[in-house]
């Protein structure tokens, strides 16, 4: 079997206050949340699924290990999304070349964006960003290679966006608009436009993101 030599971490650590809690366990499609992107992991070409989590840790455990992703836990997950890429790169594979970083409420982010992103790593990328209509969002790869820096340099609730812009000669960016799309689910409405719109059969990419 090829592997890749990727470790994607999935973050699930926030408390989802806009949505009242619950968020990543709340039914989509007949199933949590959190499902989704998980199942997208499962078909890509990554040799193993890591699972961030804080507030709501012991609940998402099962649902994790249902599909072969392995739990970790982020106790200062209070402090941002910074921690949780942290935790996770830290909880990668010794074996591990890279990882990929994505969100776990982001259902219609799926296996096609995840294996263009590791194609762009294969082909000698040291950060590989998913891009929307130009915009750069989820998911990102980065080679271990640069991992110590981004170790320094994330901070807050920013995720890797300051990261991008103050390193744009080590990024690559990767057009996702005709395969997937980064809309998130920050609140019920958001969950339930998102449901709507999978089941009228609208593909992504044919419809402006949010």
């Amino acid at each position: 079997m090829h592997r890749s030599g990727v470790s994607a971490v999935l973050l699930a650590a926030g408390g989802g206050s806009r949505f009242g809690g619950g968020k990543l366990l709340a039914p989509y499609k007949g199933r949590p949340l959190i499902e989704a992107a998980l199942c997208g992991l499962r078909r890509s070409p990554v040799d193993e699924i890591i699972v961030v989590v804080g507030a709501e840790g012991e609940r998402l455990r099962n649902v994790a290990a249902e599909h072969g992703a392995r739990l970790v836990e982020n106790p200062e997950w209070e402090e941002g999304m910074s921690t949780s890429v942290r935790a996770g790169i830290r909880a990668c594979s010794p074996e591990a070349r890279a990882a990929l970083i994505s969100l776990a409420d982001q259902p219609l982010v799926g296996a096609e964006a995840v294996e263009r992103l590791v194609g762009a790593f294969e082909g000698g990328a040291e950060v590989a960003v998913a891009t929307y209509e130009g915009e750069p969002r989820n998911p990102v790869i980065f080679s271990r290679e640069v991992w110590p820096l981004l170790r320094r340099e994330l901070s807050g609730d920013k995720g890797a966006r300051v990261f991008l812009r103050r390193h744009p000669g080590l990024v690559t960016e990767v057009p996702c608009d005709d395969i997937a799309d980064p809309a998130d689910v920050d609140t019920v409405e958001d969950l339930r436009r998102l449901e709507d719109l999978s089941v009228s059969g609208r593909a992504p990419g044919k419809r402006r993101s949010r």
